[in-house]
Parts: C-alpha cells; sequence; structure tokens
C-alpha cells in the first residue's frame, strides 16, 4: 500500500480526504479537508499496522461514503 487516497465531496465544494501512505509494516494515516485555493488542512495523523488500515479503509468506503480517487495535491 504506497499510497492510497479516499475522497468524499462537500456542499461547499470542499473535499475530505483520507491518506494511507507507508509500506508493509507501518502506515501513516492523513485525515484532512481541502477547499482550493487554500492550504489543505490535516485534521488528524496517525500510525497503524497493514491490517488496520485496510479495516479502516473499507470501514470509510462502506459506511462514511469516501470512495477512491486521484491525490489532490
Amino acid at each position: 500500500m504506497s499510497t492510497f487516497w479516499l475522497l468524499k465531496n462537500n456542499a461547499d465544494g470542499g473535499t475530505e480526504y483520507v491518506c494511507f501512505r507507508g509500506d508493509d509494516e507501518s502506515v501513516e494515516m492523513l485525515e484532512g479537508y481541502h477547499l482550493p485555493p487554500q492550504m489543505p488542512l490535516i485534521k488528524r495523523r496517525s500510525w497503524m499496522n497493514r491490517l488496520d488500515a485496510l479495516s479502516c479503509r473499507s470501514r470509510l468506503e462502506r459506511s462514511e461514503g469516501f470512495r477512491h480517487g486521484a491525490p489532490l495535491f
């Protein structure tokens, strides 16, 4: 899982994002918000193992409306 982006559009034109990046052992998860032309806002940063990251990704897609997308920045 080198880098994987999940995106969810908001009514104000901004985008909530979750970015997973890392290797097979440790994955960094960045949660934030981006409303161009402003700088992206990082709300939370955490580290987890690969299995927890895959479980979190699945939950975000299934129950919170996030979809895989191209990197925002």
